[in-house]
């Protein structure tokens, strides 16, 4: 028996096995034959995420947004499930199993969508997945990915897990487990507030609203689009973003401007939203700002929020925070085979 955690987010998808990690954008596309195949630069492969799947051949990831004639991408979590979800989850998840063997993944759905969705999401992964991967130099090989068994939690928990588990299940942070903590998760669809009271999740304490990143990214795409006339899909902002900078038709647009004024917006809005929420929660010992999203809002939302703040370790990916609680909390539900759980 393996546990993976898996997070297939609207902006990353991710999977580990505690030892390796599959990140990329949940960006799914056609895969027509390459005529041309090679690598053009060393360490600059454009192949390997190619896989067939249900007698269709697709393109994952950065490969679909560079080769892909078709690419899908969606913000709307029915039509993201019914169509990308399972092609995702394959696509991260068989290179880290061994093929055939039982599969146990914990994974997470925002708080919004958890009650209408965790059936959904289960009866789609909790199955045998037979699958095709397509390596760089044309061969292929069969996996067969035996999903025994899901649990799907709220999201933020993960990041709590992650801060509260070693990677064996242990409890390794006490405070984690004897305080109450807020968590401000923020994705690229959705911003989630939860508490962990205790290790008790609270009702009252958690939400989800539509504050993810991509509000931010769709400012900063109205604003290129109006100096470029070029409209820009939202996962092709990632690396302008990071860099300040973004090349349109050989002309470079320094978006250091629009970025920082759609941040410090969609901070604002945040922190009035937990400040809102958790208005009855004054006994918070602490609030953790994780996701991918929080990585980049923290520094303008940090001084917004009422209450001890705790940073995600620096070192670490916090596009990973969630998916590696995940991970942590199924050998915490299953580790050495038990059947519990």
């Amino acid at each position: 028996m393996q546990v993976l955690g898996l997070d297939v987010g609207f902006g990353f998808t991710k999977a580990t096995n505690g030892r390796d990690t599959q990140l990329f954008k949940s960006v799914v596309g056609d895969a027509a034959e390459a005529t041309f195949s090679e690598q053009l630069l060393p360490g600059k492969s454009s192949l390997g995420r190619h896989l067939a799947l249900n007698g269709e051949v697709f393109y994952v990831g950065e490969l679909a947004e560079q080769q892909s004639r078709g690419r899908g991408f969606t913000l709307d979590p029915t039509q993201f499930l019914a169509k990308y979800a399972r092609t995702l989850a394959v696509s991260a998840c068989a290179p880290l199993a061994d093929s055939g063997m039982p599969v146990r993944i914990v994974t997470g759905l925002p708080i919004s969508f958890f009650r209408k969705h965790k059936d959904t999401l289960t009866q789609l992964l909790q199955q045998r997945h037979v699958a095709t991967l397509f390596k760089a130099n044309g061969d292929k090989e069969e996996r067969a990915l035996n999903i025994e068994k899901v649990r799907v939690i709220p999201q933020p928990f993960g990041s709590l897990f992650n801060l509260m588990l070693n990677d064996m299940g242990k409890p390794v942070s006490q405070r984690f487990i004897q305080e109450k903590v807020g968590v401000i998760d923020i994705g690229f669809r959705t911003a989630d507030y939860s508490i962990s009271d205790k290790t008790r999740y609270s009702e009252r304490g958690s939400q989800s609203t539509d504050s993810g990143i991509s509000i931010a990214f769709s400012a900063i795409a109205n604003a290129l689009q109006e100096k470029s006339g070029v409209a820009i899909e939202l996962f092709r902002l990632y690396e302008g973003v990071t860099r300040g900078t973004l090349k349109i038709r050989g002309k470079r647009y320094d978006i250091t401007a629009p970025v920082k004024a759609a941040f410090t917006a969609l901070a604002t809005r945040v922190a009035t939203e937990a400040n809102r929420l958790w208005s009855d929660d004054w006994d918070l010992d602490a609030i953790v700002i994780t996701g991918g999203g929080g990585t980049v809002l923290a520094p303008y939302l940090q001084p917004l929020l009422e209450g001890e703040v705790i940073p995600m370790p620096a070192e670490q990916d916090a596009r990973l925070n969630n998916v590696q609680g995940y991970y942590k909390y199924g050998q915490h539900l299953w580790a050495g085979g038990n059947s519990g759980g």
